[in-house]
């Protein structure tokens, strides 16, 4: 048995997360994490997931906590994430992380702990967003320079980065296949006197709004017709489960930087 942390445990993938623990054969949930100050602290977690008591309590304390679990799955935000990566590099705990907006800084000193502790990090842990990203590198590679490509995602009105990570991925994706960058060739929006668009540009464009789980597409536009690839998110639940996933296969590892395709076992045919 894996023993499981969850930091933002009261959120609402923090609570999806506990829940998803809860019916795992293989996973325990050993520490449920939160920031200072909330009302939340001390409470059981299982209680606030609606699966019933579990005697695990929130703690405001990562550290704390530290010598009690495995594997640590991070879902909260960017800050907290780079904080939480020390603290288990220190300890020598593994972890999950699904929080997106990480800056180039963070991410380096993610890398850097990943000499020292496996890592599983992915933009999105849906197995159907996995499958979404290796058919639009298809698709990339088929239709080459002959269509325009646009991305388009939309989340709930709480979601405080834009564009989504999984929506950066899509654009990754597509980039590596056409030879191009998306810090030079991304365009995030578009408002007035534009111009004439430019083959190599892969446009983005986000909404937030209400309670939307998450939905993404690629646009492949040609001349005569379009291909779009679309995935939409309706639970929250398919995002634990492939986190649950990524906790099963990181504790069988001693350091790395993974992501889904390693934990699928897609990385050999997409490429690298």
């Amino acid at each position: 048995m894996v023993n499981v942390a969850v930091t933002g445990a009261s959120g609402r993938m923090g609570r999806t997360l506990i829940a998803a623990l809860a019916n795992s054969g293989a996973l325990n949930l050993t520490a449920a994490v939160e920031r200072p100050g909330l009302a939340e602290i001390g409470a059981d977690a299982g209680e606030l997931a609606g699966v019933g008591a579990c005697g695990v309590r929130i703690t405001d304390s990562l550290d704390a906590v530290s010598s009690d679990f495995d594997v640590l799955i991070d879902f909260t935000i960017a800050d907290a994430t780079a904080v939480n990566v020390d603290i288990c590099r220190r300890r020598s705990r593994k972890m999950v992380i699904g929080t997106t907006g990480l800056n180039q800084e963070q991410l380096a000193r993610l890398e850097a702990a990943a000499a020292d502790i496996p890592i599983v990090h992915a933009s999105n842990f849906s197995v159907g967003v996995n499958v979404t990203f290796r058919l639009a590198e298809i698709a990339a590679r088929i239709l080459g320079d002959s269509v325009d490509v646009e991305i388009m995602e939309a989340h709930h009105r709480h979601k405080v980065d834009a564009p989504s990570g999984t929506a950066v991925t899509l654009g990754q994706v597509v980039a590596r296949q056409l030879g191009r960058d998306l810090a030079t060739d991304a365009v995030y929006g578009r408002e007035g006197f534009t111009g004439e668009r430019e083959r190599r540009t892969i446009g983005f464009n986000s909404i937030r709004a209400g309670d939307i789980v998450g939905e993404h597409t690629v646009m492949f536009a040609g001349e005569g017709e379009r291909i779009e690839i679309t995935h939409r998110a309706q639970s929250r639940m398919n995002f634990a489960m492939g986190a649950l996933r990524a906790a099963e296969f990181v504790a069988g590892c001693d350091h790395g930087l993974f992501d889904m395709r390693d934990v699928l076992g897609l990385r050999d045919e997409s490429h690298g």
